[in-house]
C-alpha cells in the first residue's frame, strides 16, 4: 500500500515551488507558472514539517552553499525515464551537457529525442538537474518551469552558455 502524499510550498528565488512526497521520499517539485506546472491533489495533505531537508537545501543551493543535492528522491516513470534521470543527478553544478552527449552516455547515440522526453517528464527539475541540458550547439531548449528559469538557473551556476564560455561537457 502506497502512503498517501503529503505537500508543501516553498519561496524561492523563481517563485513558490511545490514540493511533494510521502514523508519519506521527495517525489515531486513543481514550479509555479511553467507548463507543467500543478497544484496539490485534494487527497495530499499539506505538511510543511515533512519537507524541511529540502527546503534546507534549496535555501542553500540558491544562496550558493550547495552545490549537490542529498535528498532521498522517489522519481516515478519508465525504466528509460529513470536511466535518463539517474544521468542527469551525474551532470556537476556549473556544468551542461547536450541531449546527444546523454543519449551517447546511456549507450543509445540516436536517442537524443527520447532522452528530450524523459528530461522534459522529471517531476524533479532542480534537484535531477535537468537545467543542466542544452542542446547541441548550446543553445536553451525546453523547460518545465520556462526558458526564463531555466536561464536563471543556469546563470546561477555560472553555466550559462555564451556567458564567457560554453560550458558543455
Amino acid at each position: 500500500m502506497t502512503r498517501p502524499l503529503a505537500y508543501s510550498l516553498h519561496d524561492s528565488p523563481v517563485g513558490r515551488l511545490l514540493l511533494a512526497g510521502d514523508g519519506a521520499t521527495l517525489h515531486f517539485l513543481s514550479f509555479p507558472g511553467g507548463h507543467k506546472a500543478f497544484g496539490p491533489d485534494p487527497e495530499w495533505t499539506r505538511d510543511d514539517g515533512a519537507f524541511d531537508a529540502v527546503r534546507t537545501q534549496l535555501d542553500a543551493y540558491f544562496g550558493g552553499d550547495l552545490t549537490t543535492f542529498d535528498l532521498p528522491l522517489s522519481p516515478s516513470g519508465t525504466a528509460f525515464q529513470l536511466q535518463v534521470w539517474n544521468i542527469l543527478a551525474t551532470i556537476p553544478f556549473g556544468r551542461t551537457r547536450s541531449y546527444g552527449n546523454l543519449a551517447k552516455a546511456l549507450g543509445r547515440p540516436g536517442a537524443s529525442r527520447a532522452v528530450g522526453a524523459a528530461n522534459g517528464a522529471n517531476p524533479l527539475p532542480i534537484i535531477l538537474p535537468c537545467h543542466r541540458v542544452v542542446g547541441a550547439s548550446g543553445k536553451l531548449t525546453g523547460f518545465g518551469g520556462g526558458l526564463p528559469t531555466k536561464e536563471f538557473l543556469l546563470r546561477h551556476e555560472g553555466a550559462l552558455p555564451g556567458d564567457d564560455q560554453p560550458r558543455l561537457l
